[in-house]
């Protein structure tokens, strides 16, 4: 069947934008205590006590302190699709089968139709995930890959030939069509195409040019829109993080700040990167079933109380740009396409050893957070303070942070020194937190889950695992190149894999390490 574009203003629109997440005003955990595993679990039960009565009422996966097992840790709920739908789309995404060759079979379920169109809450919550058979194909490929091909990915869109599909991959319609087919609740997509994109980084494969806005508004968003827009997906809740990283680098490398680039600050001139979000925003928000999440980089990029603040105000200044208002921004995402950890259970930032802080070390390097879960605990209210709803949520990236392994940390490191006691005890093992291209020892981290704790939505594999971040033969970002000679005067330890093919493609090798190194394990 041939389906018209739908036009601007179609489909399932907006009524209210300010009052469709009225009582959504739960607050993360605000302060860390106590150390060891458990710590983050301990610090949310004590929070409950007082928090809006539904978040208590929900079920056993907001009942804390029911869910222990006889070790005292929490088993998370996930969000996992029926076993006869799981081995039903691995089937169809093997490799040789074109993408719509062989759809789900929509009487596998007993309910007569979707139950998901109408605002809700959390976009994740009661949803079924779509499952991308692209991402299945792959997993199936590689040895002990079913473990995690029937776990929920997000769709990268990071260039205009996306939207169509590129080198006889799957578009913007076909995964939509997909996920219709699946019967599937909740779709999750990456708006990654700004002009001038990825200004702080060593190496860019953007297309756009630093001021071809115009391209990006009308040949990126606009169809992004009008696919969304139309009807045949009303019964999808889509997820959309816009543009990762982007705001965050504004703040972070632009001025005279440590490691401040011309192409930040010429992005920062020319307003771009907040002109085009805001009109992603505009766009999107007009939409009733689109969720957009705004990006808030990680806790060791933010979390410098030097840029914590100026970051806050540019996501509050791109929200209200180019049409878009506050009530567009359904919430944030944090980690997305990074490695660093929930929770580091052996140190806090304003630990003290022999008279050093914690904070001073290398590896903190003065931020005032040391993982991901902290930094979302703080900077919730502090994004309502400034002006964002008051029912935002959070969603953290997990799909690299898991770090398990035969070399993972079970208690904090000697307290000699303050690095060597950070050093010792992190599980985060890279050499510097500014290695994040094809990590050797990174390991999957919390399998997809809907509502973990009060204030975050979900944990999602934002980043596709087994995607590559870049080649390793130096041909792009020089991160990626695995020096032989790493440690060693003049050499930095990248800690990236070798034979690396260019990023975006599929690297087995990847894969299979980061489930071997998965925490929890597989």
């Amino acid at each position: 069947m041939t389906r018209a574009t739908a036009g601007r203003g179609r489909g399932p629109t907006r009524a209210g934008r300010s009052s469709r997440r009225a009582g959504r005003a739960a607050r993360l955990p605000a302060a860390r205590a106590g150390r060891g595993p458990g710590a983050g679990l301990a610090r949310a039960e004590r929070v409950l006590e007082g928090w809006p009565r539904r978040y208590a009422e929900r079920g056993s996966a907001r009942r804390f302190s029911r869910l222990r097992g006889a070790d005292g840790v929490r088993p998370l709920r996930r969000v996992r699709i029926a076993g006869a739908l799981a081995a039903l789309l691995l089937a169809a995404a093997l490799p040789g089968q074109a993408h719509g060759a062989a759809r789900v079979d929509r009487a596998y379920a007993a309910r007569a139709d979707l139950p998901y169109a109408g605002r809700v809450d959390n976009p994740y919550e009661g949803a079924t995930p779509y499952l991308d058979p692209e991402f299945s194909a792959h997993a199936v490929s590689v040895p002990g890959g079913g473990e995690v091909g029937h776990e929920p990915t997000t769709v990268w869109l990071d260039s205009i030939s996306d939207l169509a599909g590129t080198a006889g991959g799957m578009g913007l319609r076909d995964h939509l069509d997909e996920a219709v087919g699946q019967q599937a609740g909740v779709v999750q997509l990456a708006l990654y195409d700004l002009p001038g994109r990825d200004c702080g980084a060593l190496w860019s494969n953007g297309e756009l040019g630093p001021d071809e806005i115009d391209r990006y508004e009308h040949e990126f968003i606009d169809p992004i829109a009008d696919i969304l827009a139309d009807p045949a997906y009303a019964g999808l809740r889509v997820v959309v993080f816009v543009e990762p990283n982007a705001l965050a680098s504004l703040a972070a490398f632009t001025g005279g700040r440590p490691g401040a680039t011309p192409a930040c600050d010429t992005m920062l001139a020319n307003g771009n990167y907040l002109h085009g979000i805001g009109y992603a925003l505009d766009r999107l928000g007009e939409l009733d079933n689109v969720y957009p999440y705004l990006d808030l980089a990680d806790h060791a990029l933010m979390g410098d109380p030097s840029l914590t603040g100026e970051g806050i105000r540019l996501l509050y200044e791109a929200a209200n740009t180019q049409g878009a208002t506050p009530a567009d921004v359904h919430g944030f995402s944090t980690n997305a396409a990074d490695y660093f950890v929930l929770d580091e259970p052996y140190f806090d930032w304003d630990d003290v050893i022999n008279g050093q802080r914690v904070e001073e070390t290398r590896w903190v390097s003065g931020s005032r957070f040391v993982d991901e879960l902290s930094f979302a605990a703080e900077l919730r209210p502090a994004l309502v303070d400034q002006g964002f709803d008051a029912g935002i949520g959070i969603v953290v990236d997990t799909s690299r942070n898991g770090w398990g392994g035969p070399g993972r940390p079970t208690g904090p490191g000697p307290a000699t020194t303050a690095d060597a006691y950070v050093d010792g005890g992190r599980l985060d093992r890279r050499a510097r937190p500014s290695n994040t291209c094809n990590q050797e020892d990174a390991g999957l981290g919390e399998r997809p889950t809907a509502a973990p704790l009060p204030g975050i939505d979900a944990y999602a594999w934002i980043r596709t695992p087994g995607e590559s971040d870049g080649a390793s033969d130096g041909s792009q970002d020089p991160l990626c190149v695995p020096n032989p000679r790493s440690g060693q005067p003049g050499y930095p330890d990248t800690g990236a894999l070798p034979w690396a093919p260019p990023a975006g493609e599929f690297f087995p090798a990847l894969l299979v390490s980061l489930m071997e190194n998965a925490w929890p394990p597989l």
